[in-house]
C-alpha cells in the first residue's frame, strides 16, 4: 500500500502525535550521530518534548559545542566570511562546468568535421585517431550482429529442412497407399517403383516393397 505525503500541520490526536515525535525524534538523532562518524563533523542535538523532557546527542562534549557556536555568532564578520568563501567555491564550480560543457561542445563539431581550421598537426591526427577507434568499434560490433543472425538465419534453415523431409516422407507414404488401395492386384513380396508427386522440391521415385506375411509397406 502507497503511503500518502503527510501534510505539515499540527497532529490532533495525542496518541498518533507522541508516537510520530518518539519515531523522528530517534531518526533525527540517528542522523546526527551519522554525520558526525561518517563526516568527522562536530554536530549538537537539543529536543524538548511537549511535555519538556530533554533529548540530546552530540559527537563531544555539549557545553564545548554549544561555546563554539556561541563564538561563532557573537563574531559579525564570521557569517559573512563564511558566505563570501561559499559563493567564490560555487563560482569556481561554475566556471569550471562552463569551461567543460565548452570543451566538449567542441570536440563533438570537430569530431563531425567542423571548425578544423584552427586545429594544429598534431590535434588534427588526435582526432583521426579518435574516429579511427569508434569506426573500428563500430565495424566490429556490426560484424558481431551479422554474425549473430547469419547463426539465426542457419538454425531456421535447419529447421525448415527437417520439417522438409518430414513432409516428403509423409506425403510419399500416402502416395503408395493410395496406389495399393486403387491397384489391388499388385503381388505381395515385389517391389515396384512409385513416382511421388507432392513432394517438396523434385519429384523422387520410390520402392514399394509389399511384405506377404504383415501387414505393411516399406518404402526405399
Amino acid at each position: 500500500m502507497v503511503r500518502g505525503k503527510t501534510q505539515m500541520k499540527r497532529i490532533e490526536n495525542t496518541t498518533s502525535r507522541q508516537v510520530t515525535f518518539s519515531k523522528r525524534r530517534s531518526g533525527l538523532l540517528k542522523k546526527a550521530f551519522e554525520l558526525s562518524v561518517l563526516c568527522d563533523a562536530q554536530v549538537a542535538a537539543i529536543v524538548f518534548s511537549p511535555s519538556g523532557r530533554l533529548y540530546e546527542f552530540s559527537s563531544s562534549s555539549m557545553s564545548n559545542i554549544i561555546e563554539q557556536y556561541q563564538r561563532k555568532t557573537k563574531d559579525p564578520g564570521c557569517s559573512a566570511k563564511t558566505t563570501e568563501i561559499d559563493f567564490q567555491n560555487l563560482k569556481g564550480s561554475s566556471l569550471d562546468m562552463v569551461k567543460k560543457i565548452e570543451l566538449l561542445e567542441l570536440s563533438q563539431r570537430q569530431l563531425s568535421g567542423e571548425v578544423l581550421d584552427t586545429c594544429s598537426v598534431e590535434e588534427l591526427q588526435s582526432l583521426q585517431n579518435q574516429l579511427e577507434r569508434s569506426l573500428s568499434k563500430t565495424r566490429a560490433r556490426k560484424n558481431q550482429l551479422f554474425q549473430k543472425q547469419i547463426e539465426q538465419l542457419k538454425q531456421k534453415e535447419k529447421k525448415l529442412s527437417d520439417e522438409n523431409k518430414k513432409l516428403q516422407t509423409r506425403n510419399g507414404m500416402r502416395e503408395l497407399l493410395q496406389f495399393v488401395t486403387v491397384h489391388p492386384e499388385v503381388p505381395r513380396g515385389r517391389g515396384l517403383d512409385v513416382e511421388t508427386e507432392l513432394s517438396i522440391g523434385c519429384p523422387r521415385r520410390h520402392r514399394l516393397n509389399i511384405d506377404p506375411h504383415e501387414d505393411g509397406l516399406s518404402i526405399h
